[in-house]
């Protein structure tokens, strides 16, 4: 070898997907970066991890290899202070590419310490294959170090030189107790996917083995889980079994360790609203929710009225036999379904941005929907877990175990934990909805509307509100004896304001079957108490209130109930509020196109707010406000028109709203304009008729 070889550049291959950055110029920053990179090294998975997941030697020997190797910079940096050293370039060449080689196993190593015990334990291969190329370049790098030239003592030469031998002897081999804890995981798979009940104390042993000991750590992994589930989506051999672990997971923690303590909410009596799964201390963006679900949209559609949903909530609603928006009541044009990636992709960013689990594989399944019996002609959207057994049985194997435990609850606090437990396995999958309503949780759930427990009150609610989203739930609570009077028990008297939006947004929920709409107008509170929620509520409730009240109004025998209640000047209120402007103005919509024009003509000031929005507010909001004003100049005559004409610069709102809203809201602008026209066609053809009247024609005229 030549005394000053030129060391080799690292492979690209092998370096990871985000560079590192560029190793600093001058040669004491330079030694300075890698002292304190070969410091930050840490161990992965950390000490505390059970030594079946210790996936390969490298794991726990390379970052102890690192510190030592601090040991060298540190003396070549006292040598830089003390005297003028010119490191030999060679040197310096190879300082630099260990910069770069530190960077990415600090980077490896980082992602690791972040990553859920099953990816260790199901990826063990490929992560220890990545540290073995990055220690095959480092010891690359110090076999051509040229040592001799640099001024560091002859123990610290010997350690260079033990770490090189130490190095070279690197593998890709997975620690065996690795490998023979993955093959009893596989096998409890296997054992769930036949349909058996796996062991308790067999079970107990995996789990500590996974070094889960408790419903904390659990808790833990199950979040950690869903999050690299998303991330291995492209790896189709792991990432099915680390869906059905996550199933196993949820139920092995409730089976060995009981269901855990439900956070505090101090912000239950402010009436802020939370998720209560991942998303629950974070507000997740409005637009980011389905109008039918409420749940963070995984793979938004959007529908022939220009409205965005989530594909597997809206492919049900249309399978259910419905030809209408579930959020603008218009008939649907076409059942296609058109992915909106860009929304998608906003979604996704902000979970990353926020560490919330999101499934970014792309379901590509377009509804389409028969004319003649409105069935989806292709295969039900589900989520991961609705394409994989075991997932599905331990889902199925959970939902029995926790109704069986809120049966024989033995305290409210017991009762409590329960319902929480089952109020997150509700708020994500039909399969889970269904499983739970299928061991009978809603005869148990309702009683607790009564409950003098505010926890206890708002996760029942909760509850039924995420079962309530799949059709055949619905009739399973509808058909309860005094379900809705339980409802309007907490619309009346609900210890928080969020266990009363949720009641609200049940009711929303509900009303998109015919009957149950007009069964639950009939009631003589339900009108009364959303329109006083609607007055009154936080910003929350009364968005939930108008959308519930929006889904009363499809039904023309509701709208004489709301009417009379005043529901047309609490509407205009509220539309004044941004948070629920969107829900209030489409009661407006609502409520004119089922007999309530004249109701609406008669509010004051109704058609300068109507316009209003038609300037300033959303889309969804704009276009409800123009179906609004067609349906009153149509039916209300020429008195609204004119004071619609009237409107300084409606003709430009009109013509704007024309050009570059919604397609509905194009072909509502276009109604406003052919109605305009006509009335100002009229009022010419009047003005002349009665100007022909006063004129008297010369030719009767004599002369005396």
């Amino acid at each position: 070898m030549p005394p000053n070889p030129v060391p080799m550049a690292v492979s690209p291959s092998r370096r990871p997907s985000s560079s590192p950055p560029s190793p600093p110029d001058p040669d004491p920053d330079l030694l300075r970066h890698l002292l304190q990179l070969s410091r930050d090294v840490s161990p992965s998975p950390p000490p505390s991890w059970h030594a079946s997941l210790r996936v390969g030697h490298n794991f726990s020997s390379v970052p102890r290899n690192f510190k030592q190797l601090s040991l060298l910079f540190e003396e070549l940096l006292q040598h830089t202070r003390g005297c003028d050293f010119a490191m030999p370039r060679s040197a310096s060449l190879c300082f630099r590419e260990m910069f770069l080689v530190f960077h990415r196993v600090k980077a490896l190593f980082h992602d690791s310490s972040g990553r859920s015990r099953a990816f260790h334990l199901f990826r063990a291969e490929r992560l220890a294959a990545e540290l073995h190329e990055q220690v095959v370049d480092l010891a690359t790098l110090l076999d051509i170090l040229p040592l001799a030239e640099l001024p560091v003592s002859e123990d610290v030469r010997d350690l260079v030189r033990l770490l090189l031998r130490q190095f070279r002897r690197s593998s890709t081999a997975v620690e065996p107790a690795a490998l023979s804890l993955r093959r009893d995981v596989l096998e409890l798979i296997a054992e769930i996917e036949r349909g058996a009940v796996p062991d308790r104390d067999a079970l107990q042993g995996i789990f500590l083995r996974l070094g889960l000991d408790d419903s904390r750590s659990c808790g833990r992994e199950i979040d950690r889980l869903e999050r690299d589930i998303g991330d291995c989506a492209a790896d189709h051999r792991w990432a099915p079994v680390m869906v059905a672990l996550a199933g196993i997971l949820r139920y092995a923690k409730c089976v060995l360790f009981g269901a855990s303590i439900p956070r505090s909410d101090s912000s239950a009596a402010a009436g802020g609203k939370q998720s209560s799964s991942a998303l629950e201390n974070i507000t997740v963006p409005a637009d980011f929710r389905c109008p039918i679900s409420l749940d963070l949209m995984r793979d938004p559609v959007v529908v022939a009225t220009g409205q965005t949903y989530d594909r597997e909530p809206i492919v049900r609603w249309i399978g259910s036999g419905h030809a209408t928006c579930p959020k603008s009541g218009q008939s649907l044009a076409h059942l296609e379904l058109v992915p909106n990636r860009a929304l998608k992709n906003l979604i996704a960013r902000w979970c990353h941005d926020n560490n919330v689990p999101f499934d970014a594989s792309d379901r590509n399944v377009t509804a389409t929907v028969t004319s003649n019996n409105k069935k989806p002609a292709d295969r039900d959207i589900t989520t991961p877990a609705g394409t994989n057994k075991a997932a599905l049985e331990a889902a199925r194997m959970t939902a029995s175990f926790l109704v069986g435990e809120l049966a024989v609850a033995p305290s409210t606090e017991a009762a409590n934990r329960v319902v929480h437990e089952l109020r997150l396995l509700a708020k994500h999958g039909s399969d889970n909805r269904a499983f739970v309503a299928e061991a009978g949780a809603i005869p148990l759930l309702l009683p607790l509307l009564r409950s003098d427990d505010t926890g206890l009150q708002l996760n029942a609610v909760t509850a039924l509100l995420n079962l309530s989203i799949m059709e055949a739930n619905k009739r399973r609570i509808m058909h309860t004896d005094g379900a809705v009077d339980l409802f309007v028990h907490i619309l009346a008297k609900g210890a928080t304001w969020r266990a009363k939006e949720n009641a609200a947004a049940t009711v929303f929920s509900l009303t998109t079957v015919h009957s149950y709409r007009r069964r639950l107008g009939r009631h003589p509170r339900v009108v009364e108490l959303l329109l006083q929620m609607a007055r009154v509520g936080p910003a929350n409730a009364k968005k939930d209130a108008m959308a519930a009240i929006m889904g009363l109004a499809g039904d023309r025998e509701n709208t004489g109930r709301l009417v009379e209640a005043g529901v047309v000047r609490v509407a205009l209120e509220v539309s004044g509020e941004p948070e629920a402007a969107e829900e209030a103005v489409a009661v407006l919509a609502a409520v004119a196109k089922k007999g309530g024009a004249e109701a609406v003509a008669e509010a004051e000031g109704a058609v300068a707010r109507l316009v209003g929005v038609l300037r300033r507010g959303s889309d969804w909001a704009r276009e409800s406000a123009a179906a609004a004003l067609v349906e009153v100049c149509r039916q209300s005559g020429a008195e609204v028109v004119a004071e619609l004409v009237a409107v300084p610069g409606i003709e430009w709102v009109i013509w704007e709203l024309m050009e570059a809203g919604t397609e509905r809201a194009r072909r509502k602008a276009a109604a406003l304009a052919r109605i305009c026209r006509r009335w100002a066609a009229a009022v010419e053809a009047e003005r002349t008729a009665r100007y022909s009247e006063m004129s008297i024609p010369a030719s009767s005229t004599t002369v005396s």
